[in-house]
């Protein structure tokens, strides 16, 4: 439970094979941009997937919807660093179209 003032939080970051989820208390006014510090801090070195985690240049959300890292999120809400995706899904699935119309000749 959290003290008078204060504020938790579930900061989460994921890879395609690992998830980590860093849990802050926080002061009630305090940001986004505070809650990932605050993140930062306990994750220490801590690499997900292999990689660093790109706690100043990923974008960011509240339970999927981008926010900007001035925010101020309520007590009990989940902030996410998005990471990139490899390719445009939409590009993705005009190369399978293409392909398979390639091969069965339409």
């Amino acid at each position: 439970m959290t003290g008078p003032g204060r504020k938790r939080c579930v900061v989460a970051y994921a890879t395609r094979g690992q998830q980590r989820l860093w849990t802050v208390e926080l002061p009630q006014q305090a940001t986004i941009a505070e809650a990932l510090e605050a993140a930062r801090r306990i994750a220490g070195e801590e690499t997900v997937g292999g990689g660093e985690i790109p706690w100043d240049t990923a974008p960011v959300g509240i339970f999927g919807e981008l926010c900007d890292r001035a925010t101020q999120p309520a007590d009990g809400d989940r902030i996410e660093l998005y990471r990139p995706l490899r390719s445009d899904p939409r590009e993705r699935r005009r190369e399978r179209v293409q392909r398979s119309r390639r091969t069965t000749g339409r």
